[in-house]
């Protein structure tokens, strides 16, 4: 026997099923590709001197992360269908004469064909595009672009390595299924699954149990600091419930609708339902890839495009003024100096300071019980926890350019979050009168009213503040605090120049605390937000990739399915027309449920996601609700082309 005939036999074979081997090929070339990209991104010399850097390049890092580990699971997968299709081939070699060692050989020299063409154009396309993805990573934290070029050796090798072992596995995976099968399983290896799948009413209950209280926990989660534990709980609910309602739960429904003799007992719906319940077994599980898939584009690419896209308003919520300065414990008389050298400064750098605000207060970290505020303990949960800002009538009234009056045992109450009832407010055991609510105050803190709730309180004087602190600590009350901030128009670097000039001179003062300016912060934020819209194309693009080549391999495994069932209903007296709709009607549903389930699991997690872009200092709900649509409506006629497309291919193999 010639040394070649495997070789060649590996690829007449694989030119044989071009059909289902050139999307896996061409799949295989783009995943090594990405891989390699964010690899060799995440080693890049030249982030270095970008400011966040660090921060920048641990987002890459857990990125490829993730796509390897995606990577992995979705190749093995993908690779388990091809092979399924081919049970039947396989058979057929062995009923000729072939031992299982001969098609072991034969998928060994197919497997490396596919592994030296993959790896070799996905590297090769990855170190070309590899500059390009830095550029525009570059363009997007708003860089200037640096020319030249820059090969990775190591992330060349890590490519390599790990491709190399999925490739690996995908064939001893193969091996092994070939092994265990007798010659005629494998010949009726396609048509497994055909027998009709029991009702698993557990399954269907545990997956409604777990749908409910994934949906329950991002409906109720009020606090921000809990969104985060809570998200991964709800989402590895919402996951396993999604699955078991698919695989068990749309059989059942399938059942149910065929008791329904009014609705079963018409031409479409008798041989749609009859069909999906048949196929569904194998198809089910397809289907719940392709809908987590869809939730996971949808949710990172609208939360990475409103997060870039809401830049300015992150960095207004995080700092209110231009620059700004915070001290604590700090005198009435060392605030009016701390003034005066502002003003100097000012003046010295020739800059202009307008929109400023300066005021007085003491913080209290509370935790809320109703209309009582008690002292922060060890044993609490984090919505619980209230910020209580309390500001002497004095600095509110030059604050407003008001004259207001209060008793000694009244206040004013801001709520920037949170609810308190009635008139009535207590610090431990000190009681006051709510004199009067205020409907809104300058100098809210936006970042903390985002995460916990937040009141401002104006007290009638500095000694209220201090009996309060006294009862809160249980030590002799310190001085308040002070906030200066203003804005300005000059260029940014002038007001970094200010800004390290003042923090000088807070620190040879002594005063606690701290001097900040927007622009310092402006290139962190820019690497941290535009580091996970990076990330979220990216991943985005791989989801999108993964949930393309489902649907396809979806649609064609139904198109061999239906073929031989259709024959069989056209010799019994059914006419093309009605074959058709029936077709149609089926495949519009089983394609579109996972979208559609898909939008809902979105819905249901707004709340949620809300909560998660607070934290990032993204309180513009109505960016986020437009950048939600606008993914969903993008996504939605993409995934309607992907249809369109891949129905061609599934009517074509009917017909």
């Amino acid at each position: 026997m010639s040394k070649l005939f495997y070789p060649t036999l590996a690829v007449n074979n694989i030119k044989k099923n071009s059909k289902t081997y050139i999307p896996y090929i061409l799949t295989c070339i783009g995943t090594i590709a990405m891989y390699y990209i964010m690899l060799s991104l995440s080693k890049n010399k030249g982030l270095d001197n970008i400011s966040g850097s660090q921060s920048l390049k641990l987002l890459l890092s857990y990125g490829m992360i993730v796509l390897a580990i995606f990577s992995a699971i979705f190749l093995f997968y993908t690779h388990s269908f091809l092979i399924k299709r081919r049970k039947k081939e396989f058979g057929l070699y062995n009923i000729l004469g072939m031992e299982k060692r001969h098609i072991f050989q034969i998928m060994f020299w197919e497997t490396l064909l596919i592994a030296g063409i993959s790896l070799i154009i996905g590297i090769v396309s990855g170190i070309l595009f590899s500059k390009l993805f830095y550029l525009l990573l570059l363009k997007i934290l708003n860089y200037d672009v640096q020319m030249g070029f820059e090969l990775s050796p190591s992330s060349i090798q890590s490519s390599l390595l790990l491709f190399g072992i999925i490739f690996l596995l995908s064939y001893l995976n193969t091996l092994r299924q070939i092994h265990i099968s007798k010659p005629i399983e494998l010949l009726k290896g396609g048509e497994l699954g055909e027998k009709e799948p029991k009702t698993k009413w557990l399954f269907t209950i545990l997956g409604s149990i777990c749908l409910i209280i994934g949906y329950a926990i991002a409906l109720t989660t009020e606090s921000p600091l809990d969104a985060i534990p809570l998200f991964f709980l709800a989402v590895l609910l919402v996951v396993l419930g999604t699955y078991c309602l698919f695989v068990a739960g749309s059989i059942a429904l399938l059942k149910l609708l065929r008791k329904n003799k009014k609705f079963y007992y018409k031409t479409n719906h008798f041989i749609s339902v009859s069909s999906m319940i048949y196929r569904m077994k194998q198809n089910a599980v397809g289907l719940a890839n392709i809908c987590i898939l869809s939730t996971a584009v949808l949710v990172m690419l609208s939360t990475t495009v409103s997060l870039y896209n809401g830049m300015d308003d992150v960095l207004r919520n995080r700092y209110p003024r231009n620059i700004a300065a915070n001290l604590y414990n700090i005198s009435d008389k060392e605030a009016e100096k701390f003034d005066q050298i502002i003003e100097q400064e000012v003046k010295k750098f020739q800059i202009t300071a307008s929109n400023v605000i300066r005021h007085r207060f003491m913080l209290f970290t509370c935790v809320q019980n109703g209309n009582k505020l008690l002292p922060n303990k060890d044993t609490y949960t984090t919505s619980d926890i209230s910020n209580v800002y309390c500001i002497p009538l004095s600095f509110y009234n030059e604050m407003t350019g008001t004259n207001r009056r209060l008793e000694k045992d009244e206040i004013f109450l801001y709520t920037a979050k949170g609810h308190i009832d009635g008139t009535a407010l207590s610090f431990k055991n000190i009681q006051f009168h709510i004199k009067e609510r205020i409907d809104d105050i300058q100098i809210i803190d936006k970042q903390l009213a985002a995460l916990v709730n937040t009141y401002y309180i104006v007290v009638p004087n500095k000694e209220t503040i201090d009996k309060i602190y006294s009862k809160f600590y249980q030590e002799p009350p310190q001085e308040l605090s002070y906030y200066y901030g203003f804005d300005t128009d000059c260029d940014s670097n002038l007001q970094k120049e200010f800004t390290k000039a003042m923090q000088l001179i807070r620190s040879d003062n002594n005063y606690e605390g701290y001097v900040e300016c927007v622009e310092e912060a402006r290139e962190s934020f820019f690497s941290l937000y535009g580091g996970l819209f990076f990330i979220g194309i990216f991943l985005g693009t791989l989801f999108i990739m993964a949930t393309v080549l489902i649907i396809y391999y979806k649609q064609i495994s139904e198109g061999f399915d239906d073929k031989e069932r259709f024959e069989i209903m056209q010799k019994v007296g059914m006419g093309r027309r009605e074959i058709k709709s029936s077709i149609r009607s089926q495949v519009l549903t089983m394609f579109f449920l996972p979208l559609i389930t898909a939008c809902i699991h979105v819905g249901f997690a707004f709340p949620i996601i809300i909560k998660l872009l607070a934290l990032l200092n993204l309180t513009n709900v109505t960016l986020f609700i437009w950048s939600l649509l606008g993914t969903i409506f993008v996504f939605t006629i993409l995934y309607s082309i992907v249809y369109l497309l891949t129905a061609k291919v599934y009517y074509k193999i009917v017909s």
